[in-house]
């Protein structure tokens, strides 16, 4: 690993940063805000979408990459959208490259006077970073640290790089559970998925990897079994045009494929531990 590229005063866009770069090129930038990686390039290629229209003020959510959803999904529950993990600031372990060509990382939470005010739990959060030739892994863990039982709910909600939403292919879900969130109709998944207009649906984790498609090539996408939904997520050319901190045609070259806790919370009593993650793989 080249050592200036873990340099602990790095910045993107005027925030705090860390980025590692392996040997072959491959490499990931991750921000303090959030623990939110924003980038991870494989192949000369970056696989992270992130909107052009973000503020990088240090408080706004950042569109884009892969936010931390904790400890609450979307708008399903009391806390602000997503919860509040994604616009505080994380502290950052320092990089190792033990094995090259292997990098990692660390990214660190605890509960304080910040989260405190908005949720009574006490906890501990770590963002684990794995990166290797053609793959990143992606790893959460919580421990209740509190004295009583805690109920999240959340996702590592990935942004991925496509060509062309049109003629973009997921496969993977055939048979499992589906619930489309804009039609609000709950059916047995198809295969493959294709995109055309708003997609909003939420499904049973399938029990084998995903393969994503398009004129880029191939990934594939994995996540543990401690996450028991995937989000598939794409606004459409309408909602897109709505959103402040998206171009209107951002839609086309996007696609969010979450590992995801959406239906049930997750419930951990004092002292116990949770772990989820999600990998993502070039073929």
């Amino acid at each position: 690993m080249d050592e200036s590229a873990s340099d602990p005063h790095e910045s993107f866009h005027g925030l705090p940063s860390r980025r590692l770069t392996l040997s072959n090129g491959d490499s990931l930038t991750v921000l303090r805000q959030g623990a939110q990686l924003v980038s991870w390039v494989s192949g000369g290629q970056e696989r992270l979408y992130l909107s052009p229209n973000n503020l990088y003020d240090g408080r706004t959510p950042i569109r884009g990459g892969v936010p931390v959803c904790f400890p609450q999904f979307n708008q399903r529950g009391p806390l602000p959208k997503h919860g509040f993990v994604r616009t505080l600031p994380w502290q950052m372990d320092d990089a190792t490259a033990c094995c090259e060509p292997e990098a990692q990382l660390t990214l660190r939470l605890s509960a304080n006077a910040d989260t405190l005010a908005l949720w009574p739990a006490r906890f501990e959060l770590s963002l684990h970073l794995h990166l290797q030739a053609k793959q990143i892994q992606i790893t959460l863990a919580l421990r209740n640290t509190g004295d009583e039982p805690l109920a999240f709910t959340g996702a590592l909600h990935t942004y991925l790089v496509v060509s062309d939403i049109a003629a973009t292919q997921l496969r993977g879900f055939e048979g499992q559970v589906e619930w489309d969130a804009v039609a609000d109709v709950h059916e047995r998944a198809a295969d493959p998925l294709r995109f055309n207009g708003e997609f909003d649906r939420v499904y049973s984790a399938a029990p084998q990897a995903l393969t994503l498609q398009d004129t880029l090539g191939t990934l594939s996408i994995e996540q543990s079994h401690s996450f028991a939904n995937t989000v598939v997520w794409n606004p459409g050319a309408e909602k897109c045009a709505a959103l402040k901190d998206m171009p209107a045609d951002g839609y086309q070259g996007m696609l969010c494929v979450e590992a995801a806790q959406v239906m049930q919370p997750v419930v951990l009593k004092a002292g116990e531990a949770w772990l989820g993650w999600q990998r993502l793989s070039v073929l």
